[in-house]
């Protein structure tokens, strides 16, 4: 039978790398390393797996370098060290590789996990932001929503800022309800003219450590605290009580897990003090959260960050790593493919679970490859049987 070459080999690096990078699923990429050594070493050491999430999400090129923590088998140091050698570059592979999965295959879901500050609010704590997480207006039969204070110029805009759930997060849509005055003669909404939507992170750490204790309140906001990589058009806002649908453009990935909405402009006066108000009952943001064990941190105002990557512990104390390229035994892509041929392969899922954690190539069991020549004999004898 002719022997199947290897198109890498044959194509060269560059055409290689362009064929590999139109894969449309992520989990394709980490399959082609289980083809062959001389496949996982090309995807590895061309940094494939990080191409193709900044691909997916430009922003990620922000990303200065990543580290995999909590690693039992070399210390954190040891690697920072070795930057130019395979093992870096398996890890830094792996670091990718999952979050490339991560966000293809994460689901939709709220994503605001605490309010962090109103650049106002009329009666605080009865009207804080707080109450803006709440789905319903009325809460223990008391009304519930976040009001700034009142203003005799309706240009002057307001901001509410939320700490989304997860320091990595792609945000689709963003809800906003303005709130109806239930207890006002002709029970007037509140609504702000019309929104807009930042994302980013704070300027320090310290900053965030503050922003977590929930330490801000009331007077203490500034833009000045925050660093915003996105903003978003200026969408209208419509005068009535229902939790309204602002789709953004694209899928926005946020760096850092922090959420600000504007409020710009005021339309409805209270007729006890003839103040203009903006009042809102409800907030929340759609989109999907990477896992927890990727975390962000920011270098400096530039938007420069370290990835950082802390898998499961059962994941590292299985961590066997990829065998190494330079192994003296020779690649087996020819016996692999016609393997792959003959045989069922089952459970692509856990060959790519398997291939992220480090196992290696695809296992075929011998059982079924033992299986699948007897029957083949068996049609053998049988078509010569016939044959007499």
């Amino acid at each position: 039978m002719e022997k199947i070459g290897d198109f890498i080999e044959f194509l060269g690096p560059d055409i290689s790398s362009k064929i590999l990078m139109c894969l449309d699923d992520p989990s394709d990429l980490v399959r082609a390393t289980a083809v062959s050594r001389s496949w996982q070493r090309f995807v590895v050491e061309n940094g494939l797996a990080k191409n193709l999430c900044v691909t997916l999400f430009p922003d990620l090129s922000s990303f200065i370098k990543s580290i995999q923590v909590k690693n039992i088998i070399e210390p954190v140091e040891e690697m920072l060290c070795n930057t130019l050698g395979w093992e870096y570059l398996n890890r830094n592979h792996r670091v990718y590789a999952c979050m490339a999965h991560g966000l293809e295959r994460s689901s939709d879901k709220s994503c605001i996990s605490q309010a962090i500050v109103a650049s106002s609010t009329d009666n605080y704590p009865d009207e804080t932001i707080e109450n803006t997480l709440e789905p319903s207006d009325r809460v223990d039969r008391r009304a519930s929503y976040w009001s700034s204070e009142g203003e005799d110029d309706p240009t002057v805009p307001e901001a509410l800022v939320y700490k989304l759930a997860a320091n990595l997060c792609i945000i689709s849509e963003i809800y906003v309800q303005p709130f109806q005055a239930y207890f006002q003669y002709g029970f007037p909404v509140y609504s702000a003219k019309s929104v807009r939507f930042k994302m980013g992170h704070p300027k320090s750490s310290m900053e965030m450590d503050v922003l977590m204790r929930g330490e801000y309140r009331v007077g203490n906001y500034t833009n000045d605290n925050f660093v915003w990589t996105y903003t978003s058009p200026e969408f209208p806002m419509m005068q009535e009580n229902s939790l309204q649908k602002f789709s953004l453009p694209e899928p926005v990935l946020c760096i850092g897990g922090v959420l600000q909405i504007e409020l710009l402009g005021r339309v409805q006066r209270q007729e006890m003090d003839g103040l203009y108000y903006i009042c809102i009952s409800h907030v929340k943001a759609v989109g999907r959260m990477l896992s927890p064990s990727f975390e962000v941190n920011v270098m400096d105002l530039s938007g420069r960050c370290t990835l950082e990557y802390c898998p499961p512990l059962d994941q590292n104390s299985s961590e066997s790593q990829f065998k190494d390229a330079d192994s003296s035994e020779p690649s087996n892509f020819s016996a692999l493919s016609m393997r792959l041929m003959r045989t069922r392969i089952r459970g692509w899922e856990e060959m790519i679970r398997n291939t992220l954690l480090g196992a290696g190539a695809v296992v075929v069991e011998e059982e079924e490859e033992e299986e699948e020549e007897e029957e083949h004999q068996d049609g053998e004898v049988e078509d010569g049987d016939s044959g007499n």
